[in-house]
């Protein structure tokens, strides 16, 4: 069976958010739909199982989401999940059985419930499975989630690209996005002014600034021809940027229903991380950003 599209819930505005947002995507995808509650977020140091409070609030968020999600999507049917934390390796645990696992997200404000800073950026930094990190309603969310599925292309799909390190996991994620969505797919990359003590002979950034940003250009166009070529459907802009990429990306993160960013997968829980780039737009873009780990 393929893997369900899962999405984390606390009763918080953010979760229901991600819940209609993971059944819209459901819908896309052609997946099942799991919702999931943590209980004992913060187990007590007698190792006391979760109370019957704990309970109660863990079926009345699962309620909520479902309540929601049937106002929204009448159409999708799904199943529930009580499980046990802590917060970050149980999503983590669920992450790796997703297709992709969805997160409400606070942004800059931080997140509410059991979803704080370091929870939320635990599970991005160490999920094996794409994370899609959505904001509720009053950070923008209605726009995207009213263009979605029946408005389709309305909004664009932006795709931070790392020509450095051009990963096919994070650009097909990009191109399906767009093709489910019939949006058109912005591929974004910000290139580094030259260091000049960091050159050798005949590298780009030896060329004046105009031929260089042409060679960055023909990069950027032999990486997403292939691309473009498995899903003619996608309308593709390829926007060009010298200096660094968070700030172009938040900028196109202003009129999107969907930014895609990778993340390096590292060995080890000591070396996990998100990396500058993700970091930045998980607190500051205005739209849903999914993040794609890769080797």
């Amino acid at each position: 069976m393929p893997p369900p599209v899962i999405a984390g819930v606390d009763g918080s505005a953010e979760s229901l958010a991600a819940a209609e947002w993971a059944a819209r995507e459901s819908v896309r995808r052609g997946r099942s739909l799991r919702l999931v509650h943590v209980w004992s977020w913060h187990p007590r140091q007698d190792g006391e199982p979760a109370t019957a409070a704990q309970r109660l609030m863990a079926r009345r968020a699962l309620r909520q989401a479902g309540e929601r999600i049937g106002r929204a999507c009448p159409q999708v049917r799904f199943e529930e999940e009580q499980v046990e934390g802590p917060a970050t390796a149980a999503l983590v645990r669920a992450a790796a059985q997703a297709d992709v696992l969805v997160l409400g997200s606070r942004g800059l404000s931080g997140f509410t419930g059991f979803l704080v800073g370091s929870v939320a950026l635990g599970v991005v930094a160490r999920a094996v499975r794409p994370v899609v990190l959505v904001p509720s309603a009053g950070k923008g969310a209605g726009v995207y989630l009213r263009a979605e599925p029946e408005e389709g292309g309305g909004r664009d799909v932006v795709l931070g690209l790392d020509l450095a390190d051009p990963c096919d996991e994070v650009i097909e994620f990009a191109f399906e996005a767009a093709r489910d969505r019939g949006s058109r797919l912005r591929a974004v990359h910000a290139w580094p002014p030259p260091a000049p003590f960091a050159l050798g002979p005949g590298e780009i950034g030896l060329i004046e600034e105009p031929w260089r940003a042409a060679e960055w250009r023909d990069f950027m166009t032999a990486v997403l021809q292939p691309w473009c070529d498995k899903y003619p459907g996608v309308e593709v802009v390829e926007t060009l940027i010298e200096g660094r990429a968070a700030s172009p990306l938040i900028r196109a993160a202003r009129a999107a229903s969907l930014l895609v960013v990778g993340r390096r997968i590292t060995q080890g829980p000591a070396l996990a991380r998100t990396g500058p780039v993700a970091h930045a737009v998980i607190h500051h873009a205005g739209c849903p950003v999914a993040v794609v780990p890769h080797e």
